[in-house]
């Protein structure tokens, strides 16, 4: 396969990074905007570079993992300067994807096939190589790099034509949003009948309310630790493009109404950079502000 270029060593790409550069036995070159995590990447075997051309120039397959559409234009912009026909080009990332199609389309004109795969779960599945991933895009081209995304994720699934895996990705997180909603009002109003936290989540796993976003975070959120395993900020913008594309779809979804309200008002918090469990100090402040 290769020579394979990793873009955007954050939370989750220097996790996945180092997964690819562990396991695949072929030169990795690793690039981010902050010099710092180049070097670490450097010092588990990755070959630092000084940009995405010359990144692109050497590889031939490129996996890039930042944070919005915009930044993903900017990559892609920049790859275009640098690609070689032949070149696959796997976009982890979440964005729109309306913008994911388009830009698929563009480098196909070069001869380059671009495959949008976004991830589900958060840090320590990034760690264990343990992420879900739902793939759009050529099918043909994804039976050929799947070896790749599988040292990076073991549930992988293929959805359709590109643009299909980022549907699929933001039909994941609303629903994660709307189980989290529901998981802190439930907490909120436990406290308030003056229930114990720790009564209340053990209760809760005794019957169909139990799942995987409580067992994940009750300790956590018992401590009131809000350190970033997915930031609140990325949560905020999935939602923001799941609300886009239901307006798209002509749907009215108003749960999902909801869970946007929660969170613009965190974003107005300044709880941007925390772990995404921290909207539940929005949900105890609006539950509070109701008469």
């Amino acid at each position: 396969m290769s020579a394979i270029g990793f873009v955007g060593l954050g939370i989750m790409g220097e996790a996945m990074c180092a997964n690819i550069i562990k396991k695949c036995g072929e030169d990795v070159y690793v690039y981010d905007v902050d010099p710092a995590k180049i070097t670490k990447l450097e010092s588990v075997g990755g070959k630092g570079v000084g940009s995405i051309e010359e990144l692109a120039e050497k590889s031939s397959t490129i996996v890039i993992m930042v944070p919005n559409s915009s930044h993903v234009r900017d990559v892609i912009g920049k790859v275009e300067k640098g690609v070689k026909p032949g070149t696959v080009v796997i976009d982890m990332s979440t964005i729109s994807p309306k913008v994911s199609a388009a830009l698929a389309a563009k480098l196909q004109e070069r001869g380059v096939t671009m495959l949008d795969a976004p991830v589900v779960k958060s840090k320590p599945a990034a760690i264990a190589g343990e992420l879900g991933i739902y793939v759009g895009g050529d099918k043909n081209t994804y039976e050929k790099v799947k070896p790749i995304l599988q040292y990076m994720g073991k549930n992988i699934i293929y959805m359709g034509k590109n643009g299909a895996g980022l549907v699929m990705k933001l039909c994941h997180n609303m629903l994660v949003g709307g189980i989290q909603n529901g998981v802190n009002e439930m907490l909120v109003l436990a406290e308030k009948a003056g229930l114990k936290f720790e009564d209340a989540v053990t209760a809760i796993s005794y019957g169909g309310g139990q799942c995987f976003y409580l067992d994940a975070k009750n300790k956590t959120l018992a401590k009131g630790d809000f350190t970033p395993a997915f930031l609140f900020e990325h949560m905020h913008k999935d939602m923001v493009l799941a609300r886009d594309l239901a307006r798209e779809l002509g749907v009215s979804l108003q749960g999902l109404k909801a869970i946007n309200s929660v969170y613009k008002k965190g974003m107005k918090k300044h709880l941007d950079r925390e772990d995404f469990s921290a909207s539940i100090k929005v949900v105890r402040e609006m539950a509070s502000a109701r008469k």
